[in-house]
C-alpha cells in the first residue's frame, strides 16, 4: 500500500500544523480549496476548535463569513432555520445575479417543504427496497468487470459508475448518457481553478454553457413525463407535484443540480473514501474481513471520516449570540460538518477511524433538521451494498500509488485512486 510517499505526506502535515498554529488567529480562513486538496486543513479545523470555534474571516474572494467548528455549534445553527436562512445559496459564494438557480435545499418554508415533499417518494422505503436488488446486480457486474491483479483507477470504474447508475435509474434517465450526470455534477460545483474547464478566464462562460445543456436535456424528458401518466421518477415527480409543476427553467435547473450533486457527489467520494480509509487503517480492514456483518457499522464510520460535503452555509435572518459572538443579520455563517465531525469534545478519539465505533450514526455529514439529506438511507445503501460484493470476491483492494483530491473546499473527494485488486 503507497498512498503517497510517506516522508511527503508526513512532510506537509507538519508543515500545514506549523502554519495554522503560527498564523495570526484572524487570519486564518478554512474555505481555501488548496487545503482540501492537499489534506492539510486540520490543524486549521483542530485550532479554531480550541481557540476560536465561531471564527470571523474578514477577507475572502466572495466576502467576510464566519466559521462555526464545533459540533454542538454547528448542531445549534443547522436545526435553526428561522434564525440562520438557508437563502439565497448554501455555499459560501452567493449566486450571481444573472445567474441564479433557486433549489429548494437554499429555500425556507413554506416552500422548501413543499418542494422536498415532492422528491421524497423517489427515496421512500418502499422504493428503496425495490432499488436494492437492482443496485446488488449492478455492483456485482462492476466488480466482476474489474481487471484483477492490475492497477486501475477506482474513482472512475467503481465509484462514479455504480453512482451514476443508481442516478440515471431515480432520474429514468437514458442509460447510454448517464455520464452526462457525472459531468454536470462535477461543472455545478466546480471553482475556476478546478481544471475542468479551459481557463479561469473562461470558467464561468463554459460552466453555463454546459449547465444550459444540462437543462435542455432535461427539459425534453420533462416534456415527455409531462405528457405521460405520473410516474416514481423524480422528473416524473416533479413535473406533475402541484408545487413544481410551474417551475421556470432556472427554477428546474437548480433543483436538478440539487439532486445530481447530492445524488452523485456524496456517495461516489465516500465508496472512494471507504478505499482510502481501510489502506490507512490495515487493522480495521482486518476487523472488516473477520466480520463482514459491521458493515452497517462500517458505513456509518466512514461517511464520518470522509464527510463528502465539508460544509453548508446558511444567512443569520437577526442579530443572534452564538459561542460568545454577536452574527449580525445578513452575515454568512459557514457549518464545517468536516470539523464537527472530529470534535473531540463529543466523539471520542474522532481522527481515528474506527468501524466498529459505538454510535457511528451519531455525525454531522448528512445535516439536521429540516435540511437533513433527503437521500442519506440510499447513499447508506449502495455503501453497504458494494462492500458486501467486494469481500465475496477481493481479500483486499489495495491503493498503490498518489490519490488525488478534488479542488473544492465544499465537496469533499477524489479525482482519481490507483488501485490493484488481490482475491480472496
Amino acid at each position: 500500500m503507497n498512498v503517497a510517499p510517506r516522508d511527503l505526506h508526513d512532510d506537509l502535515q507538519r508543515a500545514a500544523r506549523e502554519r495554522a498554529y503560527s498564523m495570526k488567529l484572524e487570519d486564518i480562513s478554512p474555505a481555501d480549496p488548496e487545503l482540501f486538496r492537499t489534506n492539510t486543513m486540520w490543524p486549521y479545523f483542530e485550532r479554531l476548535r480550541k481557540e476560536d470555534p465561531v471564527h470571523y474571516t474578514a477577507e475572502h474572494e466572495f466576502g467576510p463569513y464566519w466559521s462555526v467548528t464545533k459540533y454542538n455549534d454547528i448542531m445549534a445553527v443547522d436545526t435553526n432555520h428561522e434564525a440562520f436562512s438557508s437563502q439565497p445559496s448554501i455555499t459560501i459564494a452567493d449566486p450571481k445575479e444573472d445567474f441564479k438557480l433557486p433549489m429548494f435545499i437554499a429555500m425556507d418554508p413554506p416552500k422548501h417543504d413543499v418542494q422536498r415533499k415532492t422528491v421524497n417518494p423517489a427515496v421512500s422505503p418502499v422504493n428503496l427496497a425495490n432499488l436494492e436488488p437492482i443496485i446488488r446486480e449492478r455492483a456485482a457486474k462492476i466488480l466482476d468487470s474489474l481487471p484483477v491483479g492490475e492497477e486501475f483507477d477506482w474513482v472512475d470504474k467503481v465509484s462514479i459508475e455504480l453512482t451514476t447508475m443508481t442516478l440515471a435509474t431515480l432520474f429514468d434517465f437514458p442509460w447510454e448518457d448517464r455520464r452526462k450526470l457525472t459531468r454536470w455534477s462535477d461543472v455545478a460545483t466546480a471553482g475556476k481553478n478546478s481544471g475542468l474547464f479551459s481557463s479561469e478566464e473562461n470558467a464561468e462562460q463554459e460552466r453555463r454553457a454546459e449547465l444550459y445543456e444540462c437543462v435542455e436535456y432535461f427539459m425534453n424528458l420533462w416534456n415527455e413525463r409531462v405528457n405521460a401518466p405520473p410516474a416514481n421518477d423524480l422528473i416524473s415527480l416533479l413535473a406533475h407535484g402541484p408545487s413544481t409543476r410551474n417551475m421556470d427553467r432556472m427554477e428546474y435547473l437548480g433543483n436538478l443540480i440539487l439532486l445530481i450533486v447530492g445524488g452523485n457527489d456524496t456517495t461516489r467520494n465516500t465508496i472512494s473514501g471507504s478505499i482510502l480509509a481501510l489502506n490507512e487503517n490495515l487493522d480495521q480492514y482486518a476487523k472488516l474481513r473477520a466480520n463482514p456483518d459491521i458493515i452497517p457499522n462500517m458505513v456509518s464510520e466512514t461517511i464520518r471520516w470522509q464527510t463528502p460535503l465539508a460544509h453548508m452555509r446558511r444567512n443569520a435572518t437577526r442579530d443572534i449570540d452564538l459561542g460568545g459572538k454577536t452574527i449580525k443579520k445578513g452575515e454568512k455563517v459557514v457549518m464545517w460538518y468536516v470539523s464537527g465531525n472530529r470534535d473531540e469534545t463529543v466523539i471520542e478519539n474522532p481522527n481515528a477511524y474506527l468501524i466498529d465505533r459505538a454510535r457511528a450514526r451519531q455525525h454531522l455529514s448528512f445535516g439536521f433538521g429540516i435540511h437533513r439529506c433527503v437521500g442519506n438511507r440510499l447513499a447508506e445503501l449502495q455503501l453497504k451494498i458494494i462492500w458486501e460484493e467486494i469481500l465475496k470476491r477481493f481479500h483486499t483492494v489495495e491503493i498503490t500509488g498518489e490519490v488525488s483530491r478534488v479542488f473544492s473546499s465544499f465537496v469533499k473527494g477524489y479525482d482519481r485512486m490507483p488501485v490493484r485488486l488481490h482475491p480472496v
